[in-house]
C-alpha cells in the first residue's frame, strides 16, 4: 500500500509541476494547431518530460525500498533492525509459581553467524537465555530447554515483558516481536522496517553488478549473449510464421463468408487458451527439442494476427471501397490499394500485441528442458533464489521488447504515415 500512495504521490506532484513549467512555453506542433483534440488519438504523442520522470520514479522506488547506495541515506525508507536485543519471558510451574528469564538476542546482517553469546544463568527456575537471528529473519527460542523446570514438568510461558501471552499471541518488544507458538515456545521476529529483503527484491546496484559479472563470465556455460540470441531467434521465428499465417487467415475470414464461418469457431476457440496450458501437448506432440519452443511461440502469435487482421479488414470504409468500384476498380486492385492500406494499422497494432505475448511466452517455451535462453537463465535462478539473475533477465526481456516495439511503431510510421488521418 505505502509503494503505490507514493507512487500516486509522485505522479500528481510531477504532473503539476510539469504542468505549471510547460504553461508558458509555446508549443507549434501537430496536436496544438488542432482545435479539437480530446478524443483524437492522432493529436496524443508522448510527453518526454512524463517519460523520463515516470522511468527516474521506478528506479528511485526501487532505491528507497531496497536502501540502494545510489540514493542518499535520508531516502532510505526505514530499514531492518541489526545489533542487540533482549526481551524478558515470565514462566510459571506445575504448583503456580512464576519466574522470569531474559533472553538476548543478537540480530546480524554478516554472512556468516556470529557466535551465540554466552550469558548467566540467573537465579530461579526460568533461567537466561540467548539467541542469535539472522536480519528478516526469525528463530524459535526453546526458552525452557535449559530451565531448572521443564515443559515435561508442567512449566509454561505465560508473558512476555510482563505483558501476558497465550499460545499464537505476539507481544511487540525491541528491535521485533515475539510470538508464541502452538507449543509454547517463543519465537522472535526481527523488524523488517519497510525495506525489501534482497532475497525478494535486491538494490539497482546489485542487479547492475551481476550483469556486468554474468556478461563476463557467462552462465551454464553460455554466454549473456548467446542466452539472449536465443530468446530473440525463438521470438522472431515464432512470430513471422504467426504472421505469415495469421494474416492471410484474417483476411480471408474479414472477406468471404465461407471462411468467416469455416475458422471463425476454431479462431475465437484458441484465442483466450493461454499458451502455458498448451505446454504439455507440445511436448507430447513435438518432443522437447527447438520444434516445441517456435511452435508454441508461433500459436502465441497466430491468432492475434489473424483476428488483427480481420479487424482490419472489417474497418475498412465501405464508402472508399464503392468509390473504387465506381472508378472501375477490380477485386485484385481493391485488394492492393484499397483493403490492404487501410487494414495495415490494425496489423501493425495486432503485431506489436502478438511480439509482446510472445516475449511473455518465452519464459514457458524455453520451460521445455532449455539449455540456452533468458527464460532458461530465470527459471533456473528462480530455484535456488538467485533473484538477482531473476531481475536482470525480467529486465533485459523487458529492454528488448520495448526496443522492439520502439522498432515497429518506427516502420509504422514510415509505411502507414496515413494512419489516424482519415
Amino acid at each position: 500500500m505505502i509503494p503505490f500512495l507514493l507512487y500516486v504521490a509522485i505522479f500528481a506532484i510531477a504532473f503539476f509541476v510539469v504542468r505549471a513549467v510547460a504553461a508558458g512555453a509555446a508549443r507549434n506542433d501537430y496536436g496544438s494547431l488542432k482545435t479539437v483534440t480530446f478524443g483524437d488519438e492522432s493529436a496524443v504523442t508522448p510527453d518526454r518530460t512524463a517519460s523520463v520522470i515516470s522511468v527516474l520514479t521506478v528506479f528511485f522506488m526501487w532505491g528507497t525500498f531496497t536502501g540502494s547506495s545510489l540514493l542518499p541515506q535520508f531516502l532510505h525508507m526505514p530499514g531492518p533492525f541489526s545489533g542487540d536485543t533482549s526481551f524478558e519471558y515470565t514462566a510459571v510451574d506445575a504448583s503456580g509459581a512464576e519466574d522470569t528469564g531474559t533472553v538476548s538476542v543478537i540480530v546480524y546482517d554478516s554472512e556468516s553467524a556470529p557466535a551465540k553469546p554466552e550469558v548467566e544463568p540467573g537465579e530461579g527456575f526460568a533461567t537466561n537465555d540467548s539467541a542469535v537471528i539472522k536480519k528478516w529473519g526469525s528463530g524459535v527460542i526453546a526458552v525452557q530447554s535449559n530451565d531448572l523446570i521443564k515443559k515435561k514438568d508442567g512449566a509454561k510461558v505465560i508473558a512476555i515483558n510482563g505483558t501476558p501471552i497465550t499460545n499464537g499471541g505476539t507481544v511487540e518488544v525491541d528491535g521485533g516481536e515475539v510470538t508464541l507458538t502452538d507449543k509454547g515456545t517463543p519465537n522472535f521476529k526481527a523488524a523488517t522496517g519497510l525495506q525489501m529483503d534482497p532475497l525478494y527484491l535486491p538494490s539497482p546496484e546489485g542487479v547492475w553488478s551481476r550483469v556486468l559479472r554474468i556478461a563476463d563470465e557467462g552462465f551454464r556455460n553460455f554466454s549473456l549473449w548467446e542466452h539472449l540470441g536465443y530468446s530473440l531467434f525463438r521470438v522472431f521465428v515464432g512470430f513471422f510464421f504467426g504472421a505469415l499465417i495469421g494474416i492471410p487467415l484474417g483476411y480471408a475470414m474479414g472477406l468471404s463468408n465461407w471462411a468467416r464461418g469455416w475458422f471463425d469457431p476454431i479462431v475465437e476457440f484458441m484465442r483466450p487458451v493461454p499458451p502455458l496450458a498448451l505446454i504439455p501437448l507440445i511436448i507430447i506432440w513435438f518432443g522437447i527439442g527447438e520444434n516445441g519452443k517456435i511452435i508454441l511461440l508461433f500459436l502465441a502469435a497466430l491468432w492475434i494476427m489473424a483476428i488483427a487482421a480481420r479487424s482490419g479488414v472489417s474497418g475498412v470504409k465501405i464508402s472508399k471501397v464503392h468509390a473504387a468500384y465506381s472508378l472501375g476498380a477490380s477485386k485484385a486492385q481493391i485488394m492492393r490499394h484499397v483493403i490492404v492500406p487501410n487494414s495495415l494499422p490494425e496489423i501493425f497494432t495486432g503485431a506489436r500485441v502478438a511480439m509482446g505475448v510472445c516475449w511473455g511466452t518465452v519464459v514457458a517455451a524455453e520451460l521445455v528442458a532449455a539449455s540456452q535462453g533468458a527464460g532458461m537463465m530465470i527459471m533456473v535462478a528462480s530455484k535456488f533464489q538467485l533473484t538477482e539473475i531473476v531481475l536482470m533477465g525480467i529486465i533485459l526481456i523487458g529492454i528488448i521488447g520495448f526496443g522492439i516495439d520502439m522498432l515497429m511503431r518506427w516502420a509504422e510510421s514510415i509505411l502507414v504515415p496515413w494512419k489516424g488521418k482519415g
